[in-house]
């Protein structure tokens, strides 16, 4: 059984169905989650004013309004990590969630023991310090604040370099540990309104980054693909979680 949570404690788990209310709540309750649950918008909202989550596991088809209103109200005033959970397989609506603000996206029917690990990604992510200046990709060190990578056992000047949009666009996704970012997204914060459809740019370059950190850049560990969604960079300690 997975070991009890440290830092998370409170799960809002917003979903019209019952029995996977039901389930849910069991499951998380067995691992010592404090598990609320809201079967509409309204509801889910409400509740998460009242007590404030930790996480939330959230359904886009409810009764009263569109889940995608609920990531919008949120997202006015917290950054808590928000899953979707959705029967909805259609990667407009996966992009469209991410955009407005989700973490990440799990299509029914799921796993339970896949929906832990990216439950305790999400956290590992909200939890970790937004100023953590290097980070560890293998051999190498990403320094964020020097804007400088070093491989062990060269001097720092013979590290690898990379142009001011590569840092950028690595900044972004390392500053976002196990969040799945859409395409139109990572367009927007790397190079600005305007861009939203030069996914061209976005993929030129992924690829020349891949080539400068990953060890094997056809079978990238870090920086990875999510098909008709986005990209994720997934730190070395979570590998195949997720």
């Amino acid at each position: 059984m997975t070991a009890s949570p440290k830092t998370l404690t409170r799960i809002l788990v917003v979903d019209d169905e019952p029995q996977i209310l039901r389930t849910l709540r069991i499951n998380l309750r067995v691992r010592q989650y404090e598990v609320f649950t809201a079967a509409s918008a309204t509801e889910a909202l409400t509740v998460a004013a009242t007590f404030p989550p930790d996480l939330v596991l959230l359904d886009l088809g409810l009764p009263d309004m569109d889940g995608m209103t609920v990531i919008e109200g949120l997202r006015g005033w917290t950054k808590v990590p928000i899953i979707v959970l959705s029967g909805r397989a259609d990667s407009t609506d996966k992009v469209l969630a991410l955009d407005a603000g989700a973490d990440d996206y799990v299509t029914k029917p799921f796993g339970v023991d896949e929906l832990l690990a990216r439950m305790r990604a999400a956290v590992r992510r909200s939890s970790a310090a937004e100023d953590q200046p290097k980070i560890a990709l293998g051999d190498l060190t990403v320094d964020l604040a020097a804007k400088r990578i070093t491989r062990d056992g060269l001097p720092g000047d013979a590290g690898i370099r990379l142009t001011p949009t590569e840092w950028h666009l690595l900044e972004v996704l390392l500053r976002n540990p196990g969040k799945l970012l859409s395409q139109r997204q990572l367009l927007h914060d790397v190079w600005g309104p305007g861009y939203d459809n030069a996914a061209g740019n976005l993929r030129l370059y992924m690829a020349q980054l891949r080539r400068k950190v990953e060890p094997d850049p056809a079978r990238p560990r870090w920086l990875i693909t999510e098909p008709g969604m986005g990209y994720r960079f997934q730190p070395p300690e979570a590998a195949g979680l997720s």
